[in-house]
């Protein structure tokens, strides 16, 4: 029983039931089989037991209607079940002409087994003093028992074994030996990754495929494959592909055989992503004019024919950077805008943006004049003549400042002439007294009596350096 579930196992980890294939166990499950063994055949697969068909040595053996049959004659047994085919075949028991048969499990052998050789002799009379041989080499000294194990079972043990040992106290020698085939664990656990990930690129990047085996011995081979071609695109555990364009858009796979066995990954999308780089960047200039006055609101905008969102913006002043953005607001030019300007227009493509694109405008010559030289010109002409004018004026009031002391100056150095004789009606001063503020109270000198001088009060309004202005300031009354 465990030979006929390690084989089923055996199948299946191969895919062969998902392949619909028919499978033929064998109970004892020891190979060669001998006929002093009960030997059962069991055939497995689709459809109904009722439908199956045996073979012995490729002709029709047995009727319909038995999945299961026990067999005693030597022969090349196989069956068919309508729903999966015929089976492989399967050597049924044999009559050994030697006293002594080496048997191996009937099952495949997989690389890491632990297997049990059994040495038997004929008509199972009791055996002692084993030795087993491996391609005609002893491998082990004389045992007492009659099975040797092999564990862990590797890739080197395959080939042909015999025995040989005591039968009923006689030393007897297996002539025909068996054969042990060791296959390599089946390949399972296939997965597909690809660099960047999610298989998305920008035209001209790398692609990078990998594929990954989670079980399975060796030696393993890989090919590549894109859709239901059958032509292999590479071999290895790697499939680069270097510049990539639209054509290379599809879905890949691979297939990993250890010559036993093919295990198929699940297919993964790749896709060429329609990404342009920037190109033939240009400036545009608000007022259309590259000679601009003082004064003036300018604005630059830079912007490209071609290129894959997002696009960045650097602009150039003289070489120099001084701004990013699709936009240029000079504001109000002065003089120190006049120069040259360029604007670097910038994408990034590919999945991690690793690839850098820009593009350089064309210079722009940007001069900044002053602001209407006629109207300056006026402008200047009109300052001077003010200027002219404050100067003449000034002049004027110095002229008649000067003119006034001079007359005052001549007034005090020349004695006035003496007063005409007063007429009627007239009052002659022959006298003037200053009266004087003190402590607040005028203090008059006195007057003789019965004087016929008549008294005067008189007050000088003098400027701020105690000078008199004008002689027209002296003003008096009679007292």
């Amino acid at each position: 029983m465990a030979g006929k579930v390690a084989l089923l196992l055996w199948a299946q980890t191969l895919g062969l039931a998902g392949a619909q294939t028919t499978q033929l166990l064998v109970e004892p499950p020891w190979t060669p089989a001998v006929l002093w063994d009960w030997v059962r055949l069991t055939c497995q697969g689709l459809g109904t037991a009722s439908a199956t068909t045996w073979y012995r040595d490729g002709q029709w053996w047995w009727k319909k209607g038995l999945e299961r049959i026990t067999v005693s004659k030597s022969g090349n047994y196989t069956c068919d079940r309508p729903g999966s085919g015929r089976s492989d075949s399967v050597t049924g028991p044999l009559c050994p002409p030697d006293w002594l048969v080496l048997q191996v499990p009937a099952w495949p052998l997989l690389e890491g087994d632990t297997v049990t050789l059994h040495c038997r002799g004929s008509k199972d009379k009791s055996i002692t003093s084993v030795l087993l041989y491996h391609k005609k080499e002893e491998l082990w000294g004389l045992r007492d028992g009659p099975e040797l194990s092999l564990s862990p079972l590797k890739l080197h043990h395959k080939g042909h074994y015999r025995c040989s040992g005591k039968v009923d106290y006689w030393w007897q020698e297996e002539l025909v030996p068996v054969t042990v085939t060791v296959h390599g664990v089946p390949p399972s656990g296939v997965s597909l990754s690809a660099q960047p990930p999610g298989g998305q690129v920008a035209p001209g990047d790398r692609l990078v495929l990998s594929c990954a085996v989670a079980t399975g011995t060796g030696p393993l081979s890989f090919t590549w494959h894109r859709g239901s071609s059958g032509a292999p695109l590479g071999t290895g555990r790697h499939l680069e592909l270097w510049d990539t364009g639209d054509n290379d858009s599809g879905h890949y796979h691979y297939l990993v055989s250890n010559r036993d066995s093919v295990a198929k990954s699940v297919p993964l999308n790749v896709t060429v992503l329609a990404e342009v780089p920037v190109a033939n960047a240009t400036i545009t200039l608000g007022p259309l004019s590259h000679q601009v006055h003082t004064g003036d609101p300018v604005t630059l905008r830079c912007s490209v024919q071609v290129g894959s969102a997002p696009v960045t913006f650097t602009w150039l002043h003289n070489g120099q950077e001084v701004a990013r953005g699709p936009s240029l607001e000079l504001g109000f030019v002065t003089m120190r805008h006049s120069g040259t300007y360029q604007c670097v227009a910038t994408n990034q493509l590919g999945q991690d943006g690793h690839r850098v694109f820009w593009a350089l405008s064309p210079k722009l010559a940007l001069e900044v004049t002053p602001q209407g030289h006629l109207n300056t010109a006026v402008a200047t002409g009109v300052g001077g003549s003010l200027h002219f004018l404050v100067l003449l004026v000034g002049g004027v009031v110095g002229w008649r400042r000067w003119n006034h002391m001079a007359a005052r100056k001549y007034q005090e150095r020349v004695p006035l002439d003496p007063p005409a004789p007063p007429e009627e009606g007239e009052v002659l001063y022959t006298h003037v007294m200053s009266t004087k503020q003190m402590g607040g109270e005028y203090r008059r000198p006195p007057v003789p009596p019965h004087s016929r001088i008549p008294r005067v009060t008189y007050v000088e309004l003098r400027g701020p350096r105690g000078r008199l202005r004008e002689l027209s300031d002296i003003h008096g009354n009679v007292l």
